[in-house]
């Protein structure tokens, strides 16, 4: 019906727009289901996608880039549980300062290093390429069958396969595992988890560091693999739409993954409905397609929230009994 308007680059530009959300999801995953809000994923994504471009393009290594941001988002994952763990702090003010402090501290070092309105330089030969899978040559000319080995099984970077294979592994962590049953009890009823014997802010700043460093590498696929530099807000609320999926899969890894890929989806098809005169409507305003993950987000909400159950204790500091 759309003469520009191709499937399999929405498939395609589907399963690359979702790592970003995938990564900070399951991130407030870990935090949330330990009890603590995390707000401040907008905060981390941006202090990560800035540190991995600036190390990334310094060393010229990608993977060092990657460890400098799981370093800055881990230290600031720690910083809020101190605030909200060990001080007890409003769990919302927290999260919400941070993200302020990093959307401006991230310009502001940007724009002092390197005199570029606020970005860092391209990257170049520094990006995190795709990954083309053996025999992706041979079956190229196979209708269907090369176009689905060779761009949606293959042809992605390292960090898009390390996303989905987060969702099964997050599963059986939260539900199979002997921290995934602390880290529940404590969201959903710390004192009974102290009365056990569990330490609630330990099995907290645990999650906190895990939460973290998931979330760093959400940062890191924005600047080292999708743009190849940072850009002031490059993370354009991916943090939020990542707590959005989080309420849509009522707290649970795979279904948040569905959130995420929904999202996902709908920022494939606003890439692609952009510049294409659509029958009886014509060529839709680019700052009305862009409204489109956001308008999303608010029906999503609107719609689910009554029926979310969020954990129990989330957002409440634990005061052990004496």
């Amino acid at each position: 019906m759309f003469e520009d308007l191709h499937l399999s680059s929405i498939v395609v530009s589907t399963i690359r727009n979702a790592p970003v959300l995938i990564f900070a999801a399951m991130a407030g995953l870990f935090a949330e289901r330990s009890g603590v809000v995390d707000i401040a994923l907008e905060g981390k994504i941006l202090a990560s996608a800035f540190v991995s471009a600036a190390v990334a393009f310094t060393t010229q290594n990608a993977w060092y880039g990657v460890a400098a941001g799981v370093a800055v988002s881990a230290a600031l994952a720690l910083l809020q549980g101190y605030v909200s763990i060990t001080q007890k702090g409003n769990q919302l003010v927290g999260g919400i300062a941070i993200n302020i402090a990093m959307s401006g501290l991230t310009f502001v070092l940007a724009q002092f290093f390197y005199q570029q309105g606020g970005r860092t330089p391209d990257l170049g030969q520094a990006r995190l390429f795709d990954i083309v899978l053996p025999g992706t040559q041979a079956l190229e000319g196979i209708p269907f069958i090369g176009w689905f080995y060779g761009h949606v099984i293959g042809g992605h970077s390292a960090l898009v396969y390390l996303a989905f294979a987060l969702i099964p592994l997050v599963h059986w962590v939260i539900y199979h595992s002997r921290f995934g049953l602390r880290l529940r009890a404590c969201g959903e009823n710390p004192h009974a988890a102290d009365a056990a014997g569990v330490s609630v802010a330990t099995t907290r700043y645990m999650a906190m560091l895990v939460a973290g460093i998931l979330c760093s590498f959400s940062g890191a696929y924005l600047a080292i693999v999708q743009s190849g530099f940072f850009l002031r807000d490059m993370s354009a609320g991916a943090g939020y739409l990542a707590l959005t999926a989080l309420v849509f899969g009522n707290w649970r890894p795979m279904y948040t993954a569905l959130g995420c890929m929904m999202f996902g989806f709908f920022s494939a098809v606003q890439i692609q409905i952009e510049g294409v005169d659509l029958p009886g409507i014509g060529r839709i305003p680019g700052s009305l397609i862009q409204m489109v993950p956001y308008l999303v987000t608010v029906i999503v909400l609107a719609g689910l929230m009554a029926k979310s159950v969020a954990p129990k204790a989330i957002g409440k500091p634990f005061v052990k009994s004496r």
